[in-house]
């Protein structure tokens, strides 16, 4: 397992940065928290805006039953053909085909023209995390190209491929058939395993993720929606530091 690297935090602070770095809410949900009078300074409620300094007493008040949300974590299948977010000219977004409470969101992206898992959650503290490239989190694919997987093709691959604005990081790479490799990155820029294939010779025919971290696929069929285990979502969470 990859060695958690946590943000430093320079004071003064502004509150609501200070309980995201702390895990205890993201930005977003800590400038509600705020606002409801819920986080406390020094026995003093906060105001938006705040800013902490280090000695300082800070404390989120948990007591009133309701207030807090309640974080949910599922494995989804999204089907080719589906973005992710933000659909346009007649497209179809995750949101449109899965019913899920109005503020669970995915957590990442998966282009159109792929497939295979991707997680939605409500839980705003495991994005950055999550998909930073430089906490080197692993996302595994299944990818058939065109023509015959090469030796040189493989090496190449797992070695990093040298792209028009960066080269990428070295990769597991395992050939399945004459057509067909698995790929686990550490690394997630746009199209990169597009990108890297077309850039040797080759073109991605089908690409499905099939694991992030510790969270599988499995035998979870093309839109299909199942919720974390209370396991999964433990390791997961530890794993991104939460």
């Amino acid at each position: 397992m990859n060695e958690i690297m946590e943000e430093k935090i320079v004071y003064p602070i502004r509150i609501n940065r200070y309980l995201a770095l702390n895990n205890y809410c993201s930005r977003r949900e800590a400038d509600e928290y705020i606002t409801k009078g819920l986080v406390v300074v020094n026995g003093k409620k906060a105001k938006i805006g705040d800013k902490v300094f280090e000695k300082d007493k800070v404390e989120l008040n948990v007591k009133e039953k309701g207030v807090l949300k309640k974080y949910v974590y599922y494995a989804y299948h999204k089907a080719r053909g589906i973005v992710t977010h933000s659909p346009k000219d007649g497209q179809k977004s995750i949101a449109n085909v899965v019913k899920v409470a109005d503020d669970v969101f995915p957590v990442g992206r998966l282009d159109k023209n792929s497939r295979g898992l991707i997680i939605l959650s409500n839980d705003g503290r495991i994005t950055d995390k999550l998909l930073n490239p430089d906490r080197e989190h692993e996302k595994e694919y299944v990818v058939s190209v065109n023509k015959p997987i090469t030796n040189i093709f493989l090496k190449v691959m797992r070695q990093g491929v040298q792209l028009e604005d960066f080269k990428t990081r070295p990769a597991i790479v395992e050939k399945k058939d004459e057509l067909t490799f698995h790929i686990t990155l550490t690394e997630g820029k746009k199209h990169q395993i597009r990108r890297m294939t077309t850039a040797l010779g080759w073109e991605v025919v089908d690409l499905k993720r099939i694991r992030i971290m510790n969270v599988n696929l499995g035998r979870l069929r093309i839109g299909q929606l199942r919720a974390l285990g209370e396991d999964e979502v433990k390791t997961l969470l530890e794993s991104l530091g939460i």
